[in-house]
């Protein structure tokens, strides 16, 4: 490594939000969103932590305060190992939330973990794991000139497309896993980073293809490891496991070879299936016992929905087959219970089965092979490279029965072949699937990439300044959030200059520096402290209009206007705005909504075309294309970095989509009573207030409701 990195080794971030996330014990399967991706992101971080070009990791997650799930989760840090820690990030709600309630407050994340950074200093490169990570960790990469690196472990359009193929109402389905946010986080994610590391080649080749911002070049299949220190095969002298003890009220023939699975009861794992294969099958039953561990419950009664109406189906199934004495399903096991059960799985000859509906990788398949148990799993993901790599099972279709039964008795029934496999799997996960393995190869590309990267504008060991003079700042668009009322503007301005120094002003807005300045003239505004033009891609300060010299380091980052220009100059309903609209970093048209492509097309359009940028749609007929690391959103987080700000410090203040960004979050925001329509779905979001008034008039009802030139009160805290 060069620029003396070697030295000190790298600083790595992993984000993982979602979960319950703890270095001790971690309790896998306890709901839908604790399961494979804690293992993984916890023995990758105990990994990194361990290698000599690696300083120190922080594995990132969510504070979480709730006495449901217990005190473990509410430490602001963890050691995991040796130069690696859990870091809890307090965001949204104190209580346990699952991760498709999350998105309303990713913003709120961002802010705080920004101030986290500014404490601590800037990591060399963050790596998001899952949409929500990828999200939180895009917008931060880009605003810190960081490199960025995804997993996304399970991808929200490829869930989606085999949920619709097994009859769910595509409704439904967006009521409750919000595809659509989650698609466009992962699009984000995708199109932000430097290298995108994948389990498995069919994850390259057919589930990011979906997506606009597709370029396989920037992917690395890099398949997770196994803790081979705890999953191995069953040794002559083990005495009984625990679990077996648990297992025994449930069988009436404990000796029985074991048909085992372990996973979460989720509709996308295709328990129900398994069970009405076993349960139609007088041979399967004659020959092996069916175990199922389906995670944590203490009741079946508080469980989340869906896991509930998984489990009771399965329930259903067991009694309408009459299997009682032949599946068992126990409540509770300890962590330590499952490499014990594989090895007694494997000892009584069983078979292990994955038969979901997609399986990004299938952690739960390595660890049965290392065990030496032979698998059967859904021919989708990584369940392909696992048993081709390993030769030590079969593939079957998810979704054909017959199949999964003629699988599960040949491995059952041929003794030979059953050796063969398992002796395979023993192998097969120790040549490929090792966690210092992934590691190495992870690094190789890592070191890499931040070697190549530019030295962050805002890197640590930077002199860190405040704004002088005030200690709160009020920012607000100025076409139709300051205009539109004489009257109210003439009252807003008077009470800014009634506050002396102790409070700044800022304008953002869409226009160019020199257009602004002119209107700020013709409205006798005080100048500003501060003024964000041209969509966020210019930040000036002061009655000299000094340049922030680090934010335009970064603004032509990727930026190509002379590209977007010719791949939209064909899209029907767009007409360029005039000369005095556009600027250096910002491409301005005006649309025919009538016969325009939808601002979500037109961002496919520039992402299949490779342009990394930001498509800002206001008032419904304006659209700007702007740099991917340009708009109003960062250029107010870039300040509050810089500066040393906190959030509540500020009120942000507009009412068209190119203010949404720099609504949400942790700054105090108002939306103006005659704000534009695209920005009503902010209204269920915390901090954000959608005074009754207009213009001027609207932005006075908003510094009144939180008291901001005087003791400073949040009312909307805590929408949820």
């Amino acid at each position: 490594m060069t620029d003396g990195k070697s030295d000190s080794g790298l600083h790595i971030v992993l984000i993982s939000l979602h979960g319950l996330i703890r270095a001790n014990d971690p309790e896998l399967g306890r709901d839908a969103d604790t399961g494979g991706q804690v293992k993984y992101v916890l023995e990758l971080a105990a990994e990194l932590g361990k290698h000599t070009d690696v300083r120190h990791v922080e594995l990132i997650t969510r504070q979480i305060f709730d006495d449901r799930v217990g005190p473990d989760y509410a430490k602001l840090e963890e050691t995991i190992a040796e130069n690696a820690k859990i870091v809890r990030i307090p965001f949204g709600p104190k209580r346990y939330l699952k991760k498709e309630a999350l998105w309303p407050y990713m913003e709120a994340f961002i802010d705080q973990t920004l101030s986290y950074f500014r404490r601590t200093g800037l990591p060399h490169l963050i790596h998001g794991h899952y949409a929500d990570a990828g999200y939180g960790g895009a917008q931060l990469a880009r605003l810190l000139h960081l490199p960025f690196v995804f997993t996304g472990h399970s991808l929200g359009r490829v869930k989606k497309q085999r949920l619709l193929d097994s009859d769910s109402e595509a409704k439904d389905l967006e009521e409750t896993y919000r595809f659509t946010t989650r698609a466009e986080a992962e699009e984000m994610a995708i199109e932000t980073a430097s290298l995108i590391v994948t389990s498995t080649n069919q994850e390259v080749e057919q589930q990011y293809e979906v997506y606009e911002a597709y370029m396989p070049e920037r992917m690395e299949v890099i398949p997770p490891g196994v803790d081979l220190t705890a999953f191995y095969p069953p040794k002559d002298d083990e005495p009984r496991p625990r679990i077996a003890d648990a297992l025994a009220p449930f069988l009436k023939n404990a000796e029985k070879p074991m048909i085992l699975t372990l996973a979460r009861p989720d509709d996308r794992k295709n328990l129900e299936a398994l069970v009405r294969v076993y349960g139609g099958s007088s041979e399967l039953q004659q020959r092996a016992n069916l175990v199922m561990l389906l995670g944590t419950r203490d009741d079946l009664r508080e469980l989340a929905p869906g896991q509930r109406r998984v489990l009771l189906n399965i329930l259903t199934l067991i009694d309408v087959y009459n299997l009682y004495g032949k599946v068992a399903y126990p409540k509770t096991h300890l962590p330590t219970d499952v490499s014990a059960l594989y090895r007694l799985a494997t000892s009584l000859r069983g078979v292990f089965i994955n038969p979901a509906l997609t399986e990004p990788f299938g952690l739960t398949l390595l660890e049965a092979a290392a065990s030496g148990l032979p698998l059967v799993a859904t021919n989708d993901g990584g369940p392909r490279d696992i048993i081709a790599n390993c030769k030590n099972g079969l593939l079957v279709d998810p979704l054909d029965d017959d199949a999964i039964e003629k699988a599960l008795l040949r491995a059952l029934t041929e003794p030979q072949q059953w050796e063969t496999w398992s002796a395979n799997g023993i192998s097969g996960t120790r040549e490929h699937y090792s966690w210092k393995h992934h590691v190495d190869r992870y690094l190789r590309d890592v070191i890499e990439i931040v070697e190549a990267a530019t030295e962050p504008a805002l890197a640590e060991g930077k002199k860190q300044r405040r704004i002088p003079q005030f200690d709160r700042l009020i920012v607000t668009d100025l076409d139709n959030t300051l205009t539109g009322d004489d009257q109210a503007l003439a009252e807003f301005t008077e009470l800014l200059r009634g506050q002396g120094d102790n409070v700044g002003f800022g304008i953002a807005t869409g226009r160019r520096l020199d257009d602004a300045l002119e209107m700020i003239k013709q409205l006798r505004l005080p100048m500003p402290d501060l003024l964000s033009t041209s969509v966020g891609t210019e930040l000036h300060y002061g009655e000299s209009l000094t340049p922030d010299r680090s934010w335009h380091k970064q603004i032509a980052f990727q930026w190509k206007p002379d590209e977007v220009q010719k791949v939209l100059a064909d899209v029907e309903g767009l007409f360029p705005q005039s000369d005095k609209e556009q600027s250096t970093y910002k491409v301005s048209y005006k649309i025919d909504p009538k016969t325009a492509p939808k601002i979500g097309a037109i961002r496919r359009i520039l992402r299949e075309a490779g342009l990394r940028v930001k498509a800002v749609l206001s008032l419904e007929i304006y659209l700007d294309i702007i740099p991917v690391r340009g708009g109003d959103e960062l250029a107010i987080r870039h300040l509050l970095y810089k500066w040393g700000f906190s959030p509540e410090q500020v009120l942000v203040v507009g009412d068209s989509g190119n203010d949404e960004g720099m609504l949400k979050g942790r700054t105090l925001g108002v939306v103006v009573g005659n704000y534009s329509p695209e920005l009503e779905k902010l209204r269920k979001l915390p901090r954000i207030y959608f005074a009754e008034a207009a213009h001027a008039r609207g932005i006075i009802e908003g510094v009144n409701y939180y008291h901001f030139l005087d003791r400073i009160t949040i009312p909307n805290d805590r929408i949820e």
